[in-house]
């Protein structure tokens, strides 16, 4: 598995007052760092080595979101009145009610 593929992200830690470096694939994974480049270089080699134990075990490893194939459709369940609500503003704009909330989603 090349670990280069994986979502990194790195942001700041309000509490640790250090950047944190995280894996979006391993959500239970992060390096604390001085500096932004050190927390992702940490988080990228604790990656590496966690996957390198899991392909040793046998133990599935998470595919990088980036190679996974989505479909575009998702099912979200909402109240009637809500349902009701977007189906009238759907019909008053002349758009489908999958448009209406596919432009909401996106705004």
């Amino acid at each position: 598995m090349n670990v280069n593929y994986y979502t990194y992200r790195v942001t700041w830690s309000k509490e640790d007052e250090e950047h944190v470096g995280l894996c979006v694939e391993f959500p239970s994974l992060s390096w604390l760092a001085a500096s932004p480049e050190d927390a992702l270089s940490g988080v990228r080699n604790l990656v590496k080595d966690v996957v390198s134990d899991m392909e040793s075990s046998g133990e599935p490893i998470p595919s990088p979101l980036a190679e996974k194939n989505y479909s575009g459709e998702f099912r979200v369940r909402i109240t009637p009145e809500m349902h009701r609500l977007l189906a009238m503003q759907a019909a008053e704009q002349g758009v489908s009610l999958n448009r209406l909330v596919s432009s909401k989603l996106a705004g």
